[in-house]
């Protein structure tokens, strides 16, 4: 059977806010009888982006993450009222009478994704705009107004989904949950883990340049995660690093110039070791000759 499914591209996210903006135009002051109340003007993201800024300057990087209700096969707030329930295409629906005056509700998603309705005294929450969908629409306002492709609608079987996930490197948010969502995202890593990293530099003299082409190696105790050669301006990059972990060390070797060991403490968040820098000039190549 299809079924809605929702994949979130972190990395094509520039804050642009349209999908929060065509949300509010779709919900705000708009009843949609049996599928919501009207949304309140502030307040309420049933669409949100959240933001996280990595490392220290001048090594840095934002990463935007729309954030909204995962649409669970598993959902927590479905087993806390029968007022909550999942539609056969996948879409979890709050009933606006069965679930009015129960506040509660809000705290039963283990993603915050639910919120209350003061004015109406229901609780509310993203409904994949479930409305347009049954009037033939083939995606939620959100997803048509993305510019830049950072938000996709599927309506695909369980086994293309899977495949989807496996060939597109797809995970969920806070799997820990156990909840199954219907939300996917990719490149997810660029909020939710860390990076190494560093520039490479020498002093011949006291002339300072960038040292391109340093071969730079990433081990964790004895075990060697990944090498990098630096590029024209001197820097190098280890992405895709879980945090809390430790033992790391970075080891810069510059022909002409030797080797550099860096030991790094327990990785909380990204780090920018700086400039690290050689004495001497490095050796180059020869040319080749014609």
């Amino acid at each position: 059977m299809k079924t809605w499914h929702l994949i979130i591209d972190v990395g094509q996210c520039e804050d642009c806010n349209n999908c929060i903006l065509s949300c509010k135009d779709e919900h705000v002051d708009n009843d949609w009888p049996g599928y919501t109340k009207p949304q309140p003007r502030h307040g309420q993201r049933w669409m949100d982006v959240m933001r996280h800024e990595r490392g220290q300057f001048p090594l840095i990087d934002v990463a935007y993450r729309p954030t909204t209700c995962m649409q669970c096969k598993d959902a927590a707030c479905a087993k806390a009222s029968d007022a909550i329930y999942r539609r056969q295409d996948g879409i979890v629906m709050i009933d606006p009478k069965k679930a009015a005056g129960q506040k509660d509700l809000v705290k039963s998603c283990p993603y915050n994704a639910i919120w209350w309705n003061e004015e109406h005294k229901v609780p509310q929450k993203c409904t994949f705009c479930a409305h347009l969908i049954d009037d033939g629409w083939t995606k939620p306002r959100c997803v048509q107004s993305c510019p830049t492709g950072a938000l996709q609608a599927k309506f695909v079987e369980e086994a293309e989904m899977s495949q989807l996930v496996e060939t597109e490197h797809l995970e969920v948010l806070h799997p820990e949950f156990k909840t199954r969502p219907n939300v996917y995202y990719k490149n997810l890593y660029r909020y939710s883990q860390c990076f190494i990293g560093g520039s490479v530099a020498t002093d011949d003299q006291g002339t300072v340049d960038c040292a391109e082409g340093a071969t730079v190696t990433l081990y964790q105790g004895q075990q060697k995660l990944a090498e990098a050669v630096t590029d024209n301006y001197g820097d190098f990059k280890f992405d895709r690093l879980a945090k809390n972990t430790s033992n790391y060390s970075v080891v810069i070797d510059l022909p002409g110039c030797g080797q550099q060991t860096v030991q790094l403490p327990t990785l909380k968040a990204s780090i920018n070791l700086g400039m690290i820098c050689f004495a001497g000039k490095p050796s180059v190549a020869a040319p080749i000759k014609n």
